[in-house]
């Protein structure tokens, strides 16, 4: 690893997850698809242990952890119909960083 790599902050990803009642979950990870593994097996957060989680609907690059805790912050903040046209367009463009970790 050379010395610009260490002293580059970790990318950050926020991510929304279909629950298996059509719900969306939404949180942050720097592997968002380790983290929806993690929601699967039931070890992730409570919300998704009760309603299951489905597959990523959403996934969001950030610069940092700051950043992506901020995204999370403001997606939670949106009504569902807005949620549901990000997932839409998300589907749309090949849903980029779906498995991309850093």
């Amino acid at each position: 690893m050379a010395a610009s790599d260490a002293a580059r902050p970790k990318a950050a990803f926020v991510y929304m997850v279909r629950c298996t009642d059509g719900t969306l979950y939404t949180g942050w990870s720097t592997d968002p698809a380790a983290r929806l593994r993690a929601h699967q097996s039931g070890k992730g957060a409570r919300y998704t242990r009760a309603k299951g989680a489905a597959a990523l609907a959403y996934v969001e690059r950030c610069a940092d952890k700051p950043a992506a805790m901020r995204r999370e912050y403001a997606l939670k903040q949106l009504p569902k119909a807005q949620k549901e046209r990000l997932c839409a367009a998300w589907a749309a463009a090949g849903r980029p960083f779906a498995g991309e970790t850093e």
